[in-house]
């Protein structure tokens, strides 16, 4: 983007948002960020996901919101009230934004999704077109996207983001830890499919989209997902580690809860419209990815 933008953006201090945020502004653009608590810059804005308050006077005349608020679903184990946590985070702080975002019509509004829209697929590949999934995330991926379209009149981007690599955190940051003692492996059978992207890529596909006219759901993965066996075999190479202990699928239920499904699950999720877009990807295959991560 060469021309400077003022863009607001929700969930700026988690992986995703605070590496987006340090991004924008090296790239010369002003970002305002909307925090729960009360502001204490003048790139704060305060809003509140429980109750839908968002404070619209600081933000007219933004040229885009990103919205990545939400309860992490691999921080804690799957209790009933912990699902709740997660589908409210998401409907409630969404149906805000989206109704900021319908009075403020900004040129572009990105919202944050996940490829969990598509349930279990096996070993078939799916695209953006496909239909959402039947268990818990896919139907809190339905209500998250659905409160996205509230925002009426204004170029939407329902971003479905696989699983983000970054060594600093998530679930590559979590993985680490073990595979340098040489206690890695693969989970479960391995055979399940694992969607992937760098947390690099994923900054610069988020600027692509807002860049380029592209809009609805866009799949934010790498072009060439990965079993979970060739997943921990190439971090193993990366790390010059064994991959020698593979976690049993019943040690997994037991130590995650219902996020297991997510680890076990097989999800072969293609970007079709980032290709179609003409998106390139930095790291579009885990080898090259890992040993970069891992080196730098």
């Amino acid at each position: 983007m060469s021309v400077h933008q003022r863009i607001a953006i929700t969930g700026a201090s988690g992986l995703i948002g605070s590496a987006l945020v340090g991004h924008l502004k090296a790239e010369g653009h002003t970002v305002q960020r909307l925090v729960r608590r009360t502001p204490v810059g003048p790139d704060e804005v305060k809003w509140d996901p429980q109750t839908g308050f968002v404070d619209l006077e600081p933000l007219r005349g933004v040229d885009a919101v990103i919205h990545l608020a939400g309860v992490g679903v691999g921080d804690k184990r799957w209790s009933k009230k912990y699902k709740s946590e997660i589908l409210n985070s998401r409907l409630l702080g969404t149906t805000a934004i989206a109704h900021a975002v319908a009075e403020l019509k900004p040129q572009v509004f990105i919202s944050a999704s996940a490829i969990g829209w598509y349930g279990e697929s096996g070993n078939r590949a799916v695209v953006e077109t496909d239909r959402a999934g039947d268990d818990f995330l896919a139907a809190v991926c339905r209500e998250w996207e659905g409160a996205a379209d509230l925002a009426t009149d204004v170029r939407t981007v329902k971003i479905r983001t696989g699983l983000v690599l970054d060594p600093t955190g998530g679930a590559l940051g979590k993985m680490l830890p073990l595979f340098r003692l040489g206690l890695g492996g693969k989970l479960g059978n391995g055979k399940q499919w694992w969607s992937w992207i760098t947390l690099h890529d994923q900054i610069r596909a988020i600027v692509f989209a807002l860049e380029n006219p592209i809009s609805g759901p866009v799949n934010l993965t790498a072009p060439n997902p990965v079993t979970n066996q060739e997943f921990t075999a190439a971090l193993a190479r990366a790390m010059h580690r064994p991959a020698l202990f593979p976690a049993p699928a019943i040690a997994l239920k037991i130590a995650l809860g219902g996020f297991s499904s997510e680890i076990l699950g097989s999800k072969k999720v293609i970007p079709h419209v980032l290709q179609e877009a003409g998106f390139t990807w930095d790291y579009p295959h885990i080898s090259e990815a890992l040993s970069a991560l891992i080196e730098d």
